[in-house]
């Protein structure tokens, strides 16, 4: 999940004079290959607690300890990742891999950071279609998505405290809050047409768009690879091609593959083609883009129910990796439910890993094609406007994932609300337990200053208590 209000804008570094092709080799001498697979792996078992805990990990290891690089490189990479659409903190990952060790470094590191989460969830995600009936894992299940209700609603939180610093901003999330909870308008039209909004501040009213302060030089030793030698590769024609062609060949291949193999009407099809396209409209991370994927994955292709779209939310958040590996378990239960001429348990484990490719590997796209671009990137102040504009619609993007998650958990039916897309829940149908254990995980989340992973902990013992004792759970 992303969270692109996080991190402040800042200023280009400028690139060096060239530097001699032996120095330029005795400084990548400084981290070998294989010390840098060993560190991504290790890193990679550390990404619990979404995108804020993912890049903190990285800037301990690799800015802080390691000095492998230096802190403004760390934080220029990271603003040209807040640009694009995809899990932030993977494509942080990818980009400074790329840094150190080019292609590989990039395709390695990326790879890495998602490799624990995509085996964690598929595990999990074959042990609750085998077991979600029990009473057992059911009672677990109530309380890890009661606790994500509370969790979403700090997500809104923090981001609001630092993405809405002006009141047109604030208009821009209240409009994207009302056109999707009332209106239904899609979400891509409305990230389009916030940038769009962004974009119109900047040029005409660029004072409602409040500037933010670079960040000072570098504190600490000098990096073990210089600035220099990681601004090594210029944009070329023949290079963006290149790159172009070999990744939409490598993402589309395995679409087409299920699409001749399984036909154009299958599950597995649906979702690779779905989530293909959710791919390029994921900006503001997990908890923005989920809404889209929810009313699509639920209302529209009819893969899941509301309720358990709460609870792959909450296996996300208890695994290592970025939140929106929750497509793993959406793809999973929808290909279990629908096979074709499958078998079950093959038809959920294809679409698992099929979504999984299609989801991250533009990713990795996005970042190898335009890296060599990115100096350029930050200084155009149009692009950065745009993205202003959409960053303050991912709040209320967010604060409606927050309002379809509250209904569905909270509440055993709804009702819709009359012409519009307004769902509205049932007074008396109010579900007791997972209300009880929401408001615990709100205490332990916001006064207590718990972390994600232990809060989650605590609410799976008291639905499972809760459960155990004969409480009504539904």
């Amino acid at each position: 999940m992303t969270d692109p209000a996080t991190h402040p804008a800042t200023d280009p570094v400028p690139a060096a004079g060239p530097v001699p092709a032996a120095a330029a080799a005795s400084e990548q001498r400084g981290v070998p290959f294989r010390t840098a697979v060993r560190a991504w792996f290790l890193i990679s078992l550390q990404t619990f607690g979404g995108p804020a805990g993912q890049i903190a990990v990285m800037q301990r290891t690799l800015v802080d300890e390691k000095r492998w690089i230096g802190q403004r490189r760390f934080l220029h990479a990271l603003n040209y990742c807040t640009l694009l659409p995809g899990p932030e903190a993977q494509q942080l990952a990818t980009y400074v891999g790329w840094l150190l060790h080019g292609t590989r470094g990039g395709l390695v590191a990326g790879g890495l950071f998602v490799l624990p989460g995509v085996v964690a969830l598929l595990v999990l995600s074959a042990v609750y279609v085998a077991f979600g009936d029990t009473t057992a894992i059911t009672a677990l299940f109530t309380g890890l998505a009661a606790a994500v209700l509370a969790i979403v609603v700090q997500a809104v939180i923090r981001v609001a405290k630092k993405a809405l610093d002006s009141r047109a901003l604030v208009a821009i999330a209240v409009a994207a809050f009302l056109a999707l909870a009332l209106f239904g308008v899609p979400f891509p039209l409305v990230v389009a047409l916030a940038g769009v909004a962004g974009w119109a501040l900047g040029r005409w009213r660029p004072a409602a768009l409040p500037q933010k302060a670079g960040d000072g030089p570098d504190a600490g030793p000098p990096p073990v690879i210089s600035d220099d030698v990681l601004h090594h590769e210029a944009p070329t024609t023949r290079r963006t091609l290149r790159v172009l062609v070999a990744g939409l060949v490598v993402w589309g291949l395995p679409v087409a593959a299920v699409a001749l193999l399984t036909g154009t009407g299958s599950v597995l099809t649906e979702q690779g083609l779905f989530f293909s396209g959710a791919a390029v409209v994921t900006f503001g991370g997990a908890y923005a883009v989920l809404a889209y994927v929810a009313q699509q994955a639920v209302d529209v292709y009819g893969w899941l129910q509301p309720r358990e779209m709460v609870r792959g939310l909450a296996l996300a958040e208890t695994t290592p990796g970025p939140l929106i590996m929750v497509v793993q378990f959406v793809a999973f239960l929808g290909a279990y439910r629908a096979p074709g001429a499958l078998d079950p348990w093959v038809a959920a484990v294809l679409a698992s890993l099929l979504v999984t490719w299609v989801t991250f590997v533009p990713s990795f796209l996005f970042v190898l094609l335009g890296a060599p671009y990115m100096e350029r990137l930050r200084g155009n102040r149009s692009l950065s406007a745009a993205l202003t504009g959409i960053t303050a619609a991912v709040v209320g993007v967010i604060a409606n994932l927050c309002l379809y998650f509250a209904v569905h958990t909270l509440f055993s039916e709804t009702v819709t609300a009359g012409p519009l897309a307004l769902e509205l829940p049932d007074p008396g149908t109010l579900r007791w337990v997972p209300l009880g254990v929401a408001l615990v995980a709100a205490v332990l989340l916001f006064r207590v200053k718990w972390s994600v992973l232990r809060t989650l902990g605590v609410c799976a013992l008291l639905g499972l208590a809760a459960g155990l004792a004969g409480l009504p759970l539904g």
